[in-house]
């Protein structure tokens, strides 16, 4: 059926008028080919159904007018309501008919008893099934109101496969969905407490050390020229750690708020490649660690903001190298994957455990317990590295094993995109 002529369109009132004709003529029609009347009595039969029919459709769009469905203080009352005026349509619909139909008085009383008492019986059993109807509506009720006071995992039962079962439903997903959001919120709040309480640490640690240094200086206690050199060096260094970490909660910032504008360019990756080596070669001497790389020929040029690529291959790195103990191995390798650009940085360290693989790359956390600084940051380094890499509509993941090492590997799109 077309869904512009479907009854469910049409109000409420003309559907009811459109039921009643239709009785109506079904009634008229069985009565003819049943009894095969003479035209007398069909024009009576007429005339006396449409007269009842008049009846009903005005006392029910009556008690519809009067908003008598509204009043009523429960669902049971009302569908009790409804039972009873049909039960009462039908008795006067049936009494006046064989009012004006039979000839005997007797016949017509013991009509009248047996509609009394089938009327009765559709009442009663009308009253079972709504209760029995307004005991599931009233589950819901009370589960909505556990939810209302906190308690995210009610759930509702869902028998059968009416209104009421589909409403359950959608009321367990909406539940599902509400502790959901409540975990994640949770979550993030602990992330936020967790944030005060490491970027505090690393922002009082080297300030603490540069003013030391500064107030040593300032007093004269130092005044060994090869000491003041060493103060002064120390007080750059924190100077230096302070500043990286201002700068990753900048970077956190504008790539919450969707603002990290990028400066795509046709870029060499394999020079971007070598510089980061380079910058890094003396650290991997430092801690003995072979610091290495290679990248296929075809893969430059490569699309892409060279300074934020570049961010991402020093957070990997240094965090490969961070990790990596003495005589071990960190190597970064670029090629080809089909029409992106894959890019690997592995290492031969110790490894992250399998339950923090999947919280690797969500901003403020570490795996370690420790919060010394020798050992990392704020734990923003691969939260950043991952919005850097998305931005350049590319993905990111990493593979490790405990005591076997970590491989983080992304991709970017090798062309312009379109």
């Amino acid at each position: 059926m077309n869904q512009s002529t479907s009854p469910q369109h049409f109000p409420l009132p003309v559907r009811l008028i459109i039921g009643i004709l239709a009785i109506l003529a079904f009634s008229l029609g069985a009565f003819y080919i049943l009894m095969n009347p003479p035209m007398t009595e069909m024009g009576l039969m007429a005339v006396f159904l449409g007269i009842t029919a008049v009846l009903s459709a005005l006392a029910s769009y009556g008690a519809y007018r009067l908003g008598w469905l509204h009043r009523s203080p429960t669902i049971r009352f009302t569908l009790l309501g409804i039972y009873v005026l049909s039960g009462v349509l039908t008795f006067i619909n049936i009494w006046l008919t064989a009012r004006l139909m039979f000839a005997s008085s007797h016949d017509l009383l013991l009509a009248t008893i047996l509609l009394v008492y089938a009327g009765g019986i559709a009442i009663v059993i009308g009253y079972f099934f709504a209760s029995a109807l307004t005991e599931r509506l009233h589950q819901v009720e009370t589960a909505a109101h556990s939810i209302s006071e906190g308690e995210l995992e009610t759930r509702l039962p869902v028998t059968g496969r009416d209104e009421i079962a589909q409403l359950a439903g959608t009321f367990n997903q909406m539940a599902d969905k509400l502790e959901e959001a409540d975990r994640q919120r949770k979550q993030v709040e602990k992330l936020r407490r967790d944030l005060i309480a490491w970027v505090s640490h690393d922002l009082q640690t080297p300030l603490a050390s540069i003013r030391a240094v500064i107030e040593a200086l300032a007093d004269g206690v130092v005044e060994d020229p090869e000491t003041t050199q060493r103060y002064l060096r120390s007080a750059k260094r924190d100077t230096e750690s302070l500043s990286v970490l201002i700068d990753d909660l900048f970077q956190m910032a504008q790539l919450d708020a969707g603002g990290l504008q990028l400066d795509l360019a046709d870029n060499s990756l394999a020079d971007l490649i070598s510089d980061t080596l380079e910058s890094f070669s003396e650290a991997a001497q430092s801690k003995e660690v072979d610091l290495g790389g290679s990248v296929s020929p075809e893969v430059d040029p490569v699309w892409m903001d060279a300074q934020r690529i570049g961010r991402v291959l020093n957070n990997l790195v240094s965090n490969a190298l961070r990790f990596t103990p003495a005589n071990g191995k960190v190597f970064v390798r670029a090629g080809l994957s089909g029409s992106d650009i894959l890019v690997e940085v592995s290492d031969t360290g110790e490894g992250i455990e399998s339950k923090d693989l999947p919280l690797i790359f969500e901003r403020f956390y570490r795996g370690e317990k420790s919060r010394s600084r020798v050992t990392g940051g704020a734990g923003l380094g691969l939260a950043i590295a991952r919005g850097i890499v998305r931005a350049h509509s590319g993905t990111i993941r990493v593979e490790s094993e405990p005591a076997k090492g970590t491989k983080f590997t992304f991709t970017l799109p090798k062309s312009r995109s379109n």
